[in-house]
């Protein structure tokens, strides 16, 4: 077996000890608009930050993990081959009964107050380098706008063959004018449209005032596929595609959209080759989405805001976790998180694609911070972490779901707990206003699902169910903001997700789950006895920063580093029940419903496919034959070496977990063959950047999952690998 070496853990150690000495650099400065006072030569800057994404992430301390010597693929874990007590999920969280009467906690963030300190100084960046490959003309604005960033498209869903989506542009106040507030013109085969913007958010710095305008787009689907043109104040062009009637959408699915903390960007070319090649590939070939899978832009580097440093540098985690919030901390996470997307969302050919291809999101720990939810109650409710989380959540929301709960509706506005996402809901609605029937709003977007009450966050999960064809529909699970260390989701989240699907029209065969987290996928079980261990000697030692080996736990409780990233996946032992229990329902869902039914997940910076299935069973007629599809990163570095070696030795064991449900667990050996050709040293999980390309198969029925790996390091050039999830036949 392949086995880390002396000299590779000696290597890691280096690694560790420069990261540790390098990782705390200035903070960042806020952006500079992109066409301020305009003129054509300022119209033409491009959009790329160039340091913008390193993060507290752990890969490298991931090639430090000793593989002990007696394990092999029978012993490795302890599996249980029975069936175990059933699994209920918990709803002993705020606000999470389904009963009418239950509190539900508002999403309450009004905004950054700005102290005194920081409403004196006017301090602005000159800019940021932008990438020569993006010469994105604003055009000449009447009236006038000065973009900060954007435009950035969202698609929602379909709904009775009308195409449902927004942009959003973010501009800066001083400077633009409102009246009349922008305008967005778009044109398609049949027609002709404009729209005018809505202010959802304004956010204050101490440069000046912010402004968030959101544009709702509707568009009647015809026969044929149609390119969308579209303006803003009668700007430059650009253009998204939407499918005809009773197409299927090509999409993708990406995630882990940035760099963790010490890698260097050179190193691979940039951080956007990859959407360099996505580009290349939309140009010969539209696609109707981008579907991000967690972790779309890294928010760890706000450890190194100057205002959180006495925080940052308390060595003590219990002291840490007392450390009372000020007013300067508060406001320095606004303006960090603000500050932060506006970069990276305008970056590149990233920002260039997010105007080109509508997205859509579900979070993960790094949108928020290294490991959010995963760790002790202690931490998680102490002032400043819970705060960096509510931050973070609320950022997330506005940039990358375009919505504001006080402007778009909570589950109080909407009880059923989702918005019109079939036509018989659309009908069922307009019959009662038609009879003057008190109705509930629904939320803004037809395709969110808002489920129970976050834990540690003051707002409840966001989820979607977008429609990506007459057959194929996907479920975005929100798996952060109810997250605790034994809890992913509550019962209210669960009941309404099901719920949800078995409302969806009968033709529907495919159904996508969209997890940040892989659920099939390699156990590190031991590796997670290990770092739990009062003994550990790596936690030990790290507690001591004199050694130089501060890198081996984490600076927020002092626990073992990569121990959050194991309490992080769903096989862990805190969420194995529900993680098992989960695939038992689906399994029913499929069988009830009809459904195949596949998983599509990132987290972990390398492409994999775990499978569930019976034995002696053809796959088309095999309810339990289940696909995850792991896609990450696009941006980021993969593991080491001797991680993925590691990895993929553990991915040979086929697990017992589930033989209760006579369902047998694997991973799939789809990369036997390296992208050179030869054979290939990691068949199960790849450790290379990548990304998936997924369209339906209108003629037998299969959803065609075309996994992108890139060739070299830093190429931007990519080798398929092809899994068919097909369709249900049980019947």
């Amino acid at each position: 077996m392949d086995r880390v070496s002396h000299a590779e853990r000696k290597k890691a150690e280096e690694e560790l000890r420069y990261y540790a000495k390098n990782r705390d650099l200035p903070v960042e400065g806020e952006p500079a608009a992109l066409n301020k006072d305009y003129d054509e030569s300022a119209a033409d800057e491009q959009r790329y930050g160039l340091n913008a994404q390193p993060s507290l992430d752990s890969d490298k301390l991931k090639g430090a993990i000793h593989v002990p010597e007696n394990v092999d693929e029978t012993t490795a874990y302890e599996e249980p081959n029975y069936r175990p007590p059933d699994f209920v999920p918990s709803d002993k969280v705020p606000g999470s009964a389904l009963s009418p009467d239950a509190i539900q906690a508002q999403g309450t963030h009004t905004g950054p107050s700005v102290s005194v300190q920081e409403a004196e100084k006017t301090q602005v960046d000159d800019g940021i380098k932008r990438s020569p490959s993006h010469q994105s003309k604003l055009g000449h604005l009447k009236p006038h706008l000065q973009f900060l960033c954007g435009p950035m498209l969202k698609y929602d869903t379909v709904v009775d063959n009308v195409w449902y989506g927004a942009a959003m542009i973010v501009t800066v106040d001083q400077g633009s004018q409102y009246d009349p507030a922008p305008l967005f013109t778009y044109n398609w085969n049949n027609g002709t449209k404009k729209v005018d913007g809505q202010s959802i958010y304004v956010y204050r710095g101490s440069s000046g005032s912010f402004t968030f305008w959101r544009f709702m787009i509707d568009i009647p689907m015809s026969e044929n596929e149609s390119p969308v043109d579209y303006n803003i104040n009668g700007g430059a062009r650009n253009t998204f595609h939407i499918p005809a009637i009773g197409q299927h959408l090509r999409w993708i699915g990406q995630s882990c959209n940035g760099f963790s903390m010490g890698v260097n960007p050179a190193d691979f070319n940039g951080p956007h080759k990859l959407w360099d090649d996505v580009l290349r590939q939309h140009s010969e070939k539209p696609y109707h989405t981008v579907v991000g899978g967690g972790d779309q832009i890294y928010c760890d580097i706000l450890m190194r805001e100057p205002e959180l440093q006495d925080w940052v540098n308390e060595v003590d985690g219990k002291e840490k976790q007392k450390m009372p919030l000020t007013e300067a901390m508060s406001y320095a996470l606004d303006r960090f998180f603000f500050n932060h997307y506006a970069k990276w969302f305008r970056a590149g050919s990233f920002g260039e694609a997010i105007a080109k291809i509508p997205q859509v999101n579900i979070l993960d720990d790094h949108d928020l911070i290294d490991g959010f939810g995963s760790y002790p109650d202690e931490l998680m409710f102490s002032p400043i972490f819970n705060k960096i989380g509510t931050c973070g959540f609320f950022w997330y929301l506005l940039f990358q779901q375009f919505t504001v709960m006080e402007v778009d509706g909570s589950r109080i506005t909407a009880p059923h707990g989702y918005g019109e996402i079939t036509d018989a809901q659309v009908k069922e609605r307009e019959r009662s206003e038609q009879l003057n029937i008190p109705t509930p709003k629904p939320h803004t977007f037809k395709s969110m699902i808002i489920g129970g009450d976050g834990v540690y966050v003051p707002f409840p999960t966001h989820n979607t169910l977008t429609y990506l064809g007459p057959k194929v529909y996907m479920l975005g699970l929100d798996c952060r903001a109810e997250r605790k260390l034994d809890q992913m989701c509550s019962k209210t989240t669960w009941d309404i997700v099901f719920s949800a699907i078995r409302k969806l029209p009968e033709e529907v065969e495919q159904l996508v789950w969209l997890i940040g987290v892989p659920l099939l996928y390699p156990r590190m079980v031991f590796a997670e006895k290990f770092l739990e261990w009062k003994g550990n000697p790596l936690t030990h030692i790290g507690r001591h920063p004199w050694l130089g080996l501060n890198g081996f736990v984490n600076k927020f409780n002092k626990d073992a580093e990569l121990l959050d990233d194991l309490n992080d996946h769903w096989c862990a032992k805190h969420h194995k029940k529900e993680r098992n229990w989960f695939i038992e329902e689906c399994q029913k869902l499929a069988l009830e419903c009809n459904l195949r039914i596949s998983f599509l997940s990132g987290d972990v910076h390398a492409a994999a496919v775990g499978r569930t299935y019976s034995k002696k069973v053809e796959p088309t007629k095999d309810h339990k034959l289940m696909y995850n599809i792991v896609t990450s990163a696009i941006v980021n570095t993969p593991p080491p070496p001797p991680a993925a070696k590691l990895v993929n030795f553990l991915a040979k064991k086929h697990h017992k977990s589930l033989h209760y449900l006579k369902t047998e667990e694997d991973a799939v050996k789809l990369f036997e063959i390296d992208t050179n050709g030869e054979k290939s040293s990691f068949p199960y999980v790849m450790p290379r950047r990548n990304w998936t390309s997924i369209e339906f198969d209108d003629e037998t029925g299969d959803l065609v999952y075309d996994i992108k790996i890139e060739i070299e390091k830093g190429s931007g050039t990519t080798k398929s690998y092809v899994i068919k999830s097909p369709p249900p036949r049980y019947k």
